[in-house]
């Protein structure tokens, strides 16, 4: 399996790459241990994992806000002749404010506008107010939000709350965009109709997107990869690499080609969940139609130019 060769990663730079990332809070077991992967230009990858696998402590350290204690985490490929390489143990974190974040909670702040609030990004780089409302003024409509810019967030629903913070975090500079959860708050049918937003969005713009779900339906919609693991600490995650055309719309749930993933999805999460317990009954041989449409990572390295 390691042998096939992603269709979504050749031909493109590495745009994050990750070696050796260890990390664990004090007196804790490690959450992460020499893991490896690479996100590359333009492609939206899909971290599935259950609660408590570290994927938002994953975020903190790709953002700057933490630093691992030992590994690499850089823009574009990985250095050469890495301290991790060497086997030593120094830390090198990706510089900050090159990764745009936005949490689960979009964190607007009440006693601004709609247009400041996602404003805010841009006067942090250094633009006045003025000039920033003005950017944001004309991308407003693009994103759904026409008419709203004088609006408090008390006056805006869930939805509308997290296109706004999606601005702020994509107007906020950074290579990639690291999205945690955004949706996790939101109804079904909210969620269904931000997703599909989403969507079309990423197809316009086409930002590199790092995003965290527990959803295994939402992960396969969204993106071109989904990274899996449920085996605490993390060593290595599992690759889906999804095949389905895009653009997409939520009808692709319904199409066999995505029910064939989801099978192979669920059975890596339920077969690491009970790895991760020390018993459970062994999963079934992954199909063969199946694994010619995801491979497994070792360690993040490949014989094919994925991760």
């Amino acid at each position: 399996m390691a042998g096939l060769t992603s269709s979504v990663s050749t031909g493109r730079s590495p745009l994050l790459t990750v070696q050796g990332l260890t990390h664990a809070f004090e007196k804790d077991r490690p959450l992460f241990d020499n893991l490896n992967f690479t996100v590359y230009a333009g492609e939206f990858v899909a971290l599935l994992a259950p609660s408590g696998m570290g994927k938002t402590t994953l975020f903190r350290l790709l953002a700057g806000l933490l630093t691992p204690q030992s590994g690499t985490i850089a823009l574009g490929a990985a250095p050469g002749g890495s301290d991790t390489d060497a086997g030593n143990s120094v830390a090198r974190s990706a510089p900050l404010g090159k990764i745009g974040y936005m949490p689960q909670r979009d964190c607007l702040m009440p006693w601004r506008t709609v247009l400041d609030n996602a404003a805010l990004g841009l006067e942090l780089q250094g633009l006045s107010l003025r000039e920033a409302r003005r950017q944001v003024l004309e991308l407003l409509p693009a994103f759904g939000l026409e008419g709203t810019q004088h609006k408090y967030p008390h006056e805006l629903s869930g939805g509308m709350r997290q296109r706004v913070s999606f601005v702020r975090s994509l107007l906020g500079g950074g290579d990639v965009l690291l999205l945690d959860e955004p949706f996790s708050a939101l109804d079904a049918m909210m969620r269904v109709t931000m997703q599909e937003w989403l969507l079309k969005v990423w197809e316009r713009h086409r930002k590199t997107i790092l995003f965290i779900t527990h959803d295994v339906d939402e992960a396969l919609l969204l993106a071109d990869r989904v990274l899996i693991s449920a085996r605490s600490p993390v060593t290595v995650m599992n690759e889906l690499i999804v095949d389905l055309p895009r653009p997409r719309a939520y009808e692709a749930v319904l199409d066999e080609r995505f029910l064939r993933l989801k099978r192979q999805a669920l059975q890596w999460l339920g077969r690491e969940a009970g790895n991760r317990a020390g018993g459970g009954k062994p999963a079934d041989a992954p199909r063969a139609d199946v694994v010619a449409a995801s491979r497994l990572v070792p360690d993040g390295r490949t014989g094919g130019g994925g991760t």
